[in-house]
């Protein structure tokens, strides 16, 4: 009998640690995210750790409006380039436009101050067109006083390339102060489909080209 009797006083010991421990805590649920074909995949992002980004503050917009073709007419370039400026968040919260016009050296200095309002005041009337008021607006001509580039070849010979790029108005478009755009946070670069390619088996690795110098 003291055979019997040991075994069962052992199995109620067993039986009676066992009903002492704890439970085990219940591990949490991840939250579904909806994939691009239409399943659901748990999410590993908990929402406490999900930060709102602060906005970003919105710099002045500086643009140059070309007329290498000489004269005060918006050419289709210069049009792409006023196109282009209503597409910022610049023009969005514009507040005010500064126009710098510009002329090559080629003429009299009171020709070449006309000649870089006319282009400035063109600038400025199609801005208009587009809904600026014209108190927001401020003309400026400089004539030939700030090139860019060489009006000259060392040769004294006129440098026609640098006086096309002369000629043109400086915009700058100013934003009130505080002005600032929402954070559009981190780019995500998707990741390949598919195993990385490896080079063939057998033949050496590429050579490396780091600042003109080829490393193995």
């Amino acid at each position: 009998m003291r055979g019997p009797m040991m075994m069962l006083a052992l199995g109620a010991l067993l039986a009676g640690c066992n009903g002492d421990e704890p439970a085990p805590a219940p591990k949490p649920t991840p939250t579904p995210v909806a994939t691009e074909d239409g399943a659901e995949q748990a999410s590993i992002i908990r929402p406490e750790m999900e930060v709102e980004r602060p906005p970003i503050a919105l710099e002045p917009l500086r643009a140059t409006i070309p007329f290498g073709d000489g004269g005060s007419d918006l050419s289709e370039m210069a049009v792409a380039e006023l196109n282009a400026m209503l597409e910022t968040d610049q023009w969005q919260q514009v507040e005010r436009v500064i126009l710098r016009g510009h002329s090559d050296a080629g003429g009299p200095d009171r020709v070449n101050m006309r000649v870089s309002e006319e282009r400035a005041q063109a600038v400025a009337d199609w801005l208009m067109e587009q809904g600026l008021d014209e108190e927001a607006i401020r003309v400026i001509a400089f004539g030939a006083q700030n090139p860019v580039q060489p009006n000259l070849l060392p040769n004294g010979e006129p440098n026609e390339r640098g006086r096309a790029a002369n000629r043109r108005v400086e915009v700058t478009l100013l934003v009130p102060e505080g002005a600032t755009i929402p954070d559009p946070g981190p780019t995500v670069t998707p990741e390949p489909e598919g195993p990385p390619s490896s080079p063939a088996s057998g033949s050496p690795p590429k050579p490396r080209t780091t600042g003109g110098s080829i490393t193995q």
